[in-house]
């Protein structure tokens, strides 16, 4: 289980992941796009930051995101479909680039979620 925290600045939605930028990544990698960001607006309820648990094993309290699709190699990632949020359905669709992939070392079929208060 690892914690991440995801930050709204005026250009959008970018999750905090200094040890990504000291390996040679860039900051735009780490903007959250395609449904991600939408997700995250409605998880922040207004607030400019959100702490999320994940991992790739269910645990207590988590929604569930599941793989559709794999990109091809040159845009990276996958589209994943988070079927609920705090248990209520909302078949959301999401692109999570490749930055999941340094993440978790993988692009996971599953990743379980839970919004840290």
């Amino acid at each position: 289980m690892q914690t991440h925290i995801f930050i709204n600045e005026k250009t959008g939605w970018y999750i905090d992941l200094p040890e990504y930028i000291d390996q040679g990544g860039s900051k735009a990698d780490l903007q959250m796009v395609e449904g991600a960001d939408t997700m995250l607006d409605i998880m922040a309820n207004g607030n400019a930051e959100v702490s999320i648990v994940l991992d790739t094993k269910p645990f207590d309290g988590a929604d569930e995101l599941t793989l559709l699709e794999l990109c091809d190699p040159e845009i990276g990632g996958g589209f994943y479909l988070m079927h609920t949020y705090k248990g209520k359905e909302i078949m959301h669709r999401m692109w999570l680039c490749g930055v999941a992939l340094f993440v978790f070392g993988f692009m996971p079929e599953k990743i379980f979620i839970k919004q840290v208060s």
